[in-house]
């Protein structure tokens, strides 16, 4: 089932969606270049070198350099970027509108004057609306959820293993605990990993504090958290699924944030590493879902497990045939700072991983007092296992989960370190009645 983007049927309109982003985007970050003088004064002497400095398509760089604005807008142009171009070859915004529509910038000054452009007759064509909304031939496939994902992100366990560690007697028994699951992960590999983790004050800092957010960019290079990148590959995204991810999720209500150019540290790198183990290139593609869980408030359970139903339905109504895993990271019980730093209770752990297979929905409405108190301060960081968990087909109907591993141990570093792998396994869809 594709999502519905009719507007795109509105005559001498172009919305600017995530896919016109995608498109665009190096396009419109040339644009917001020229917001200094400096750079407006080094375009103007040479228009075409400084266009080369870019990673423009020759089309995109042709409609600058001939003016042709509705040529830009095709390429991804959005005309609040472009807005910044004109303003630096001095053109008024009336004359750049007026150019789009075959007129004069006086030409447009007297329609806008006159009341501007009616709707009569710049409506979409009944007909081919009707044709849109017709039932077109179904996809040859689309993406489905293979299997879920839960693990611990300590950042220790990343150091462990880029120094060779992971043999004394201190790691040994966290990283047998993995051993399972990167034979599983070599079986079962997917196409796309959709990372739930949060960032440590390392791509985002109190400057800006998004609830959630989906990574649509091409790659994300890893981050230095003060001790230098840790040597493991970099991340190449899928802009075409992030995006349709987006179009899907925000349509549901979902006030995402989209980020196409971020690093990312442990909280997505060591998740990674633990599955993968030590590699050149990581063997699939990745698309980051950060969620704030370091600054207050927090989303709660309940809202991260309804964003993982959403994301199930998203990712369904993908028209490729992939497989994807939902992976949920952080936690387990741990504090780190305060009298009460290093605080673990097994207990409640254990209880929680029962929860999480048995009665997602229940544990989902577990307060944030609770994990505060019983998991400690940063063990808020579980409530993104709920968005893994709520993008299975049990909760639906649909199929029955599969617990193939579970793996708990006290201590890795500062925290306890839980781990849970759940296959899903969809049910084969009836053929319609009268259909043999």
């Amino acid at each position: 089932m594709s999502l519905d983007r009719t507007y795109r049927l509105v005559p001498g309109t172009t919305i600017f969606d995530t896919e016109q982003s995608a498109k665009g985007y190096h396009l419109n970050q040339f644009c917001m270049s020229l917001m200094t003088a400096e750079n407006r004064a080094l375009y103007l002497a040479d228009e075409r070198a400084y266009l080369d400095a870019w990673p423009l398509r020759e089309e995109q760089k042709r409609a600058l350099l001939e003016r042709d604005l509705n040529a830009a807008v095709r390429e991804g142009g959005n005309i609040y970027f472009l807005a910044k171009w004109g303003a630096t070859l001095g053109f008024s915004f009336q004359r750049m509108a007026g150019s789009m529509t075959g007129m004069t910038e006086q030409e447009y000054r007297d329609m806008m004057a006159g009341g501007g452009r009616p709707v009569e007759g710049n409506r979409i064509d009944h007909a081919v609306l009707e044709a849109a909304y017709a039932d077109a031939a179904p996809p040859d496939g689309h993406a489905v959820i293979t299997g879920a994902v839960f693990t611990s992100h300590v950042p220790a366990i990343g150091a462990a293993m880029d120094h060779h560690k992971t043999e004394e007697p201190y790691w040994r028994p966290v990283f047998e605990g993995y051993a399972f699951s990167r034979r599983w992960a070599r079986e079962n590999l997917p196409d796309v990993v959709l990372l739930v983790y949060n960032d440590h004050a390392t791509a985002f800092d109190q400057s800006l504090v998004p609830t959630f957010v989906l990574g649509t960019g091409a790659a994300y290079p890893t981050a230095d958290e003060g001790y230098g990148p840790r040597p493991v590959p970099g991340i190449e995204g899928d802009p075409d699924l992030a995006a349709h991810l987006a179009h899907s999720l925000i349509t549901d209500d979902f006030d995402l944030t989209l980020v196409n150019e971020m690093t990312v540290d442990h909280g997505l790198t060591v998740p990674l590493s633990l599955m993968f183990g030590d590699v050149e290139e990581w063997p699939c593609k990745v698309i980051p879902l950060h969620v704030n869980v370091v600054q207050y408030p927090v989303p709660s359970g309940a809202r991260c497990f309804a964003l993982g139903r959403a994301l199930r339905k998203a990712v369904q109504s993908y028209d490729k045939p992939l497989k994807v895993q939902v992976w949920g990271t952080g936690g387990m019980s741990h504090q780190l700072q305060g009298p009460r730093a290093g605080l673990i209770n097994r207990q409640w752990d254990n209880a929680f991983l029962d929860r999480l297979v048995a009665d997602p929905a229940r544990l989902s409405r577990v307060p944030h007092l609770e994990y505060v108190e019983e998991a400690g301060s940063e063990g808020i960081e579980l409530i993104m296992w709920l968005i893994a968990r709520g993008a299975m087909s049990d909760l639906d109907g649909s199929g029955e989960i599969e617990v193939r591993h579970r793996f708990y141990h006290v201590p890795a570093s500062n925290t306890a370190v839980g781990h849970l792998i759940l296959e899903d396994h969809p049910r084969a869809q009836e053929p319609a009645e009268g259909v043999n």
